[in-house]
């Protein structure tokens, strides 16, 4: 009894602790559990807070939203373009309407199939046109359309005027969108080979690009040939694409082995022994060492200085191992179209590349290649614009000393100018040269040779490119114009000396250099009195 009684005195406050208990572990719960707000104080659960899955809805429902405008701007933007395509239509259909005749093709709206085949086909037409498979025969030498060459940093054009530099990067926006469309394009063609299936091969980048030339025929488009590094060092990919002021169309994609083409390199001279040391110093570093596909032909006239010649061509050959050179010697006034003539003709292994050179031009290993790559036995002949080089003392006056070559030979408009009314420094085939006629062996002396045959190849059926090349240059030295030489000779030599001494401005300088002088002399009187 005394211990139900105590029990039953014990219950009420076990059942009240219980409760305490329960009180105190809820209350811990929610101080724990309820999130802090901004302040870093404990709050009581809010009733308009959102929940995890209201969270989400939002997140979806913005994203969904960004989607719809993106869909909007889309359906704006092909709208736009339909009504672009419908205006271009129209202008075409009238175009045709007031042209209906050439080629016969005219557009038959009603059948797409049939429109799409016609303007293929007009498109095509204009490569047919154009100067891409065969030449032109022209009348005279200022017919010729001049490439222009570029590289994936510059572009080497012959028309400057006030604003253009005859090196440059393309500063308008639409010319370098171009180079870089065609230079894209031509790397994707290269890497999705026509008729090769799934073979591996080499994967072409814009890296691989060596340079290209390029020309715009006003009344059918823009030709491009392209040229790109190979499997090997002495094999090249080119491809010659065509623009018919339309889509650019791929015109052919060939295989250039240049590993076994031999280039003759022909040099007419009398005397200038000094010169041809320099020459040679060109030749056996760029041609010997670098290319090592060289031949050297030096024709020469009289016997003045001859044996300083033949001692520096022997040297070179003993001390570079190079044993591929002809020395022909003439018993006669010096005529370069004579000189280049028999050179040329006393070639007796196969076809050859001739390169006729002057005792002043130096060449990179960079351009013999362009050389080879610009010439094709009945097809092309190549006839490079070079720089000119000022005269170094006008130019460097003002510096403490004149620079070293290597470092004179930057191509910009205070050091030199692109010497494209000279035809004298040209490529082609052997087999070109003799059935054009080779040169006019009435002519002596000085000029007028080789824009005679410039002509000759103009009135041909071969294309002549005629581009400016970074890696040809004339280097300046004193011009003599003797009383020999007809009026008309005289005339062209003259202008040429003139050309050669400095820029228009750095002429002018010369020529208002006592007005200059005068006038600084004044400012300081001036300032003195004052």
């Amino acid at each position: 009894m005394m211990l139900r009684r105590g029990f039953i005195l014990f219950l009420p406050r076990l059942v009240g602790l219980l409760v305490v208990a329960c009180c105190s572990v809820s209350i811990v719960y929610m101080l724990t559990c309820t999130p802090k707000g901004d302040n870093q104080q404990l709050a009581f659960p809010r009733v308009h807070r959102p929940t995890v899955k209201e969270g989400y809805e939002a997140i979806l429902q913005e994203r969904e939203e960004q989607h719809r405008n993106y869909i909007i701007s889309l359906k704006k933007q092909i709208a736009q373009l339909k009504a672009e395509l419908q205006g271009r239509s129209e202008q075409l259909k009238n175009v045709q309407d007031q042209y209906p005749d050439p080629l016969d093709n005219r557009l038959d709206h009603s059948n797409t199939e049939k429109a799409q085949a016609n303007l293929l086909a007009f498109l095509r037409s204009q490569i047919d046109k154009a100067e891409v498979h065969s030449g032109v025969k022209l009348s005279t030498e200022y017919a010729a359309v001049p490439f222009e060459s570029f590289t994936l940093q510059k572009v080497y054009q012959l028309e400057t005027g006030l604003t253009r530099h005859p090196e440059e990067k393309p500063v308008r926006k639409d010319k370098r969108d171009e180079l870089i469309e065609v230079i894209e394009l031509a790397v994707g063609s290269l890497n999705n080979p026509e008729g090769e299936g799934n073979a591996k091969h080499h994967v072409y980048t814009a890296s691989d690009f060596v340079e290209g030339i390029y020309r715009t025929e006003k009344d059918k488009g823009t030709l491009y040939e392209l040229t790109f590094k190979g499997d090997t060092k002495h094999q090249f990919k080119k491809i010659v694409l065509f623009r018919p002021f339309g889509p650019v169309m791929k015109v052919k994609n060939e295989n250039v082995n240049m590993a076994d083409t031999l280039i003759n390199v022909i040099v007419p001279l009398a005397k200038r022994a000094s010169k041809f040391r320099q020459f040679m110093q060109n030749f056996r570093e760029m041609g010997i060492q670098q290319d090592g596909r060289i031949h050297l032909t030096v024709v020469y006239f009289g016997k003045e200085q001859m044996n300083e010649v033949k001692w520096i061509l022997e040297n070179t050959s003993k001390s570079a191992n190079f044993k591929n050179f002809t020395f022909i010697q003439l018993n006669e006034e010096f005529s370069r179209g004579k000189g280049l003539d028999i050179g040329a003709r006393f070639w007796k292994g196969n076809n050859v590349v001739l390169f006729f050179c002057d005792v002043d031009i130096y060449f990179t290993a960079e351009f013999l290649n362009s050389c080879r790559l610009n010439t094709q036995p009945g097809k092309k002949v190549f006839y490079p614009v070079l720089f000119s080089q000022y005269n170094p003392s006008i130019i460097y006056g003002h510096h403490d000393s004149i620079p070293s070559l290597e470092q004179q030979l930057i191509i910009k408009k205070e050091t030199g100018f692109w010497r494209d009314f000279g035809f004298g420094m040209t490529c082609q085939y052997r087999s070109d040269f003799i059935n054009i006629g080779g040169f006019d062996l009435d002519i002596k002396g000085w000029g007028g040779e080789d824009v005679h045959l410039y002509r000759k190849y103009l009135h041909s059926n071969l294309i002549v490119i005629r581009t400016p090349v970074r890696g040809l240059f004339h280097l300046w030295h004193e011009k003599q114009c003797l009383d020999e030489l007809t009026p008309e000779q005289y005339k062209m030599c003259m202008q040429s000396k003139a050309m050669n001494e400095a820029s228009h401005g750095q002429l002018g300088m010369l020529v208002f250099k006592q007005e200059i002088e005068t006038h600084l002399h004044r400012q300081k009187l001036s300032s003195k009195k004052t």
